[in-house]
């Protein structure tokens, strides 16, 4: 599969107060970010090779206009009373040249074409076509990148108290359900995000390949756990 994990996003509450224990953790946040016509914002964590964003509504109006509904972000947002998976999955192009170029990541799954108000005029959001409420959404962007090898006038920080440097593993815990779709089996398969079933919805990070042998739990807080 020629993807890559480009970032993955949690939903939180209004404002992201979650993002203040990642603060405290010794991560050093970007800059935030209001998705125009979306109804959607978030606070953001920059790392060399990807991006962990948390996202909430801000805009009910725009998150369930025609445009927009059809990725259920205000059905995700609510996970706690909808049972859908609080996480979003965004790939990119592996081949640098070609995420430069806009061209969009080619997928080893249906897909269906997502053009939020927010894109520039021409391009557009392949979403994963068959997963379950569950599951994360999954998504590719023909825009994403490197956040270490982005322009300097777009350059976020990515240089962390705490030291972590790069994502090398994202592993989601899937509620016990139905039987995983073939996306996640894909994506399982290819070595972009590994997945299990278990009690609870779970996103584990792991930094560095774990050189440092430590970890850290946000539950309840966020359904996020890291390993550096």
């Amino acid at each position: 599969m020629a993807v890559e994990l480009d970032h993955i996003f949690i939903c939180t509450g209004v404002g992201a107060p979650e993002a203040d224990e990642l603060v405290a953790f010794g991560l050093a946040e970007g800059a935030p970010n209001t998705h125009s016509g979306q109804g959607t914002a978030n606070r953001r964590f920059f790392f060399n090779n990807a991006m962990l964003e948390l996202l909430w509504v801000h805009d009910e109006r725009e998150a369930r206009s025609p445009p927009i509904a059809p990725a259920q972000l205000w059905e995700r947002w609510r996970c706690r009373s909808t049972g859908y998976s609080p996480f979003g999955i965004c790939l990119r192009p592996k081949d640098a040249r070609r995420a430069l170029s806009g061209r969009p990541a080619t997928l080893p799954f249906a897909t269906w074409e997502w053009r939020p108000p927010y894109l520039p005029p021409g391009t557009r959001i392949d979403v994963a076509a068959a997963t379950a409420v569950r599951e994360p959404l999954v998504f590719a962007t023909p825009f994403g990148g490197r956040p270490d090898a982005l322009p300097e006038e777009r350059r976020q920080p990515i240089i962390h108290p705490k030291g972590v440097v790069e994502i090398t593993n994202l592993h989601i815990t899937l509620p016990r359900s139905e039987p995983m779709s073939d996306v996640v089996r894909a994506l399982h398969r290819a070595g972009v995000v590994s997945f299990e079933t278990g009690n609870d919805h779970l996103a584990q990070i792991e930094f560095d390949h774990g050189s440092q042998g430590q970890s850290a739990d946000f539950r309840p807080a966020l359904p996020l756990h890291f390993r550096w």
